[in-house]
Order: structure tokens, then sequence, then C-alpha cells
């Protein structure tokens, strides 16, 4: 999974190590040589996740769709954004405290009836 683009739909083989990465980032933080660039490039579906070739010398509106299920993986890239903020203001992060606060309320109302 990447972290420099966030939606990657596609997978591309890098002709110089014939290793896959998500983004040219990707490669240069894992290997020591420099990305060979070329014109026909492999791309691994991520979502049919089947291989195919293109010429990016003759890309064309066509060419941003999977030839096997038409996935469209020419998208605007989502990166991550930097954000100042609290720590605990994401609402999926919050914790649900009402379990805790039945038992509390349980245990008083048994310690006032046993006095």
């Amino acid at each position: 999974m990447c972290k420099h683009i966030l939606n990657a739909q596609v997978s591309v083989r890098a002709s110089c190590c014939q290793k896959w990465f998500d983004c040219p980032e990707c490669h240069q933080e894992s290997e020591k040589h420099p990305l060979k660039k070329q014109i026909e490039m492999v791309f691994a579906c991520k979502k049919c996740r089947k291989t195919f070739r293109k010429n990016v010398g003759e890309f064309d509106e066509a060419d941003e769709y999977c030839p096997h299920c038409d996935n469209h993986y020419i998208l605007d890239a989502k990166t991550p954004a930097m954000g100042i903020g609290v720590e605990g203001d994401d609402p999926r992060l919050m914790r649900d405290y009402r379990e805790r606060q039945i038992q509390a309320m349980a245990d008083d109302l048994m310690a006032d009836r046993l006095g």
C-alpha cells in the first residue's frame, strides 16, 4: 500500500529491477538505483489483479481504463495532507463509555439498596 498516493488503482512494474511499485517515490525509498524510464509500461490492476501493457507514448483517453475490468485508474492523486489538531479529534476514535457509565449507575443503585 502506497503512503504517497492514497487512491492508487494500479501497480507499475519497474523495468530496471522488475519489481512492482505503486508510485515512483515508493521505488526511490526502497531501491538504491534510479528508476529507469521507458515508453512501454506494465501495469497490474488492483481491482481485478490482471496485468496489462500500455505504450505511454500513444496514450489517449481510452487508455485510462483497465482493459480487463474497465477500472478507471487515471485519477487525480489523493496525497496525505498534513493537519494540526488535538489528539482525539477524530470521531472514529472516540471511545464509548456508556457501558462503563451504566455499570457505575447500577453499582450506585445496589449500594443504596444494600445500605
